[in-house]
């Protein structure tokens, strides 16, 4: 069974092990030759990709546009030169794309999907490329909390380690969260330090996921997601973020969020939960625009499709960030933007070095 997340694009194909913990499966020795496609795998990933979209795909009726499209060019032999694998899949891609636009769908092949790719055309790399997944750095700078995000990741310790250092900094005068390099992930990393920076409980956004999917959805009813009326085709939720009662010192502290245009699906997720609830201050560029959560399913034997199974979004306005993205509050170029936090940090009383 493959685990459905909110990132945009990961670098390794997660799959959920025996124990039900996620385990990035180690990249393949280097092959000699690639084999090339012949007619009958190209037929056999183009009939599952078909399924698996109808199947899963956020809105029904556009998984519907995107599997007869497959089958059209199945029947023209719109695909029948293609023989090298990636080719194949990039040209999948962009019909898919041409369909109907969206900043996750992509079929590659697996070992495709455990080679990070250079961000895309017109999205700048930041003064610090995205690392490795996870908190790549959590430091005082002066008495402000600075955390920095590539990934959330929501297996242990990410989750604690976050929280952990806040707890421990719980003295901090403002706090800065930098999502710039921010991939995506899921909400286990939100869920564990949201209850110190807001002080009463908070609807952040809705969810919406396909019904049917894995038992309603690959997000687990519990007290941050409260289910809410909706339609048959979908199940809602709301992300819902519950105060900590044992330390709220942070709770009072103005909170600063960092923004890129490579700032993708779960960061834009957290950047619209803060906008829209007014709890921190947005820093940077307008995020890239990936807003429909999914996941990596296996397509055929060495083939992988990110297909979009939800919608994040305000449920006051119906407004996404998918295909716009997530203004700041304040603009500046991304690589100004912890200095700008800063000082709006010192404004506020805060002490930065």
């Amino acid at each position: 069974m493959r685990r459905y997340l909110l990132a945009a694009g990961a670098a390794l194909v997660l799959a959920t092990g025996v124990n039900g913990a996620v385990q990035a499966q180690p990249a393949p020795a280097p092959a000699v030759a690639v084999k090339p496609l012949d007619a009958t795998e190209r037929r056999d990933v183009l009939q599952k990709l078909a399924k698996t979209l109808e199947a899963n795909f956020v809105f029904p009726e556009t998984g519907a546009m995107y599997a007869a499209m497959l089958r059209a060019n199945l029947a023209s032999g719109a695909y029948d030169g293609l023989t090298d694998p990636d080719a194949f899949g990039t040209k999948v891609t962009a019909d898919l794309q041409a369909v109907a636009s969206d900043g996750h769908l992509r079929l590659a092949t697996e070992t495709a999907w455990q080679t990070p790719r250079p961000p895309a055309a017109g999205i700048p790399a930041s003064a610090k490329a995205s690392g490795p997944p996870g908190l790549e750095e959590a430091k005082m700078i002066g008495d402000v909390a600075y955390l920095r995000f590539n990934q959330f990741v929501d297996e242990a310790p990410e989750p604690e380690k976050a929280r952990a250092f806040l707890l421990a900094h719980a003295d901090a005068k403002a706090v800065i969260i930098d999502a710039r390099p921010h991939r995506g992930g899921g909400l286990g990393v939100m869920d564990a330090i949201l209850p110190l920076l807001y002080a009463k409980t908070t609807h952040l956004l809705r969810m919406d996921t396909r019904a049917g999917i894995e038992d309603s959805g690959p997000l687990v009813e519990g007290p941050t997601l409260v289910r809410q009326a909706s339609p048959p085709t979908l199940v809602s939720h709301d992300h819902v973020v519950i105060p900590d009662k044992g330390e709220t010192r942070l709770q009072k502290v103005p909170v600063y969020y960092l923004t890129s245009r490579r700032s993708a699906s779960a960061a834009e997720h957290l950047a619209l939960a803060f906008k829209r609830t007014h709890r921190a201050t947005l820093v940077g560029e307008t995020t890239r625009g990936a807003g429909h959560y999914g996941g990596i399913l296996e397509v055929g034997d060495r083939f992988g499709a990110f297909v979009p199974v939800g919608r994040s979004y305000d449920p006051d306005t119906n407004w996404d960030w998918e295909g716009k993205g997530v203004a700041p509050d304040v603009a500046v170029p991304t690589d100004q933007a912890l200095d700008e936090a800063l000082k709006l940090a010192k404004a506020k009383g805060a002490h930065p070095n």
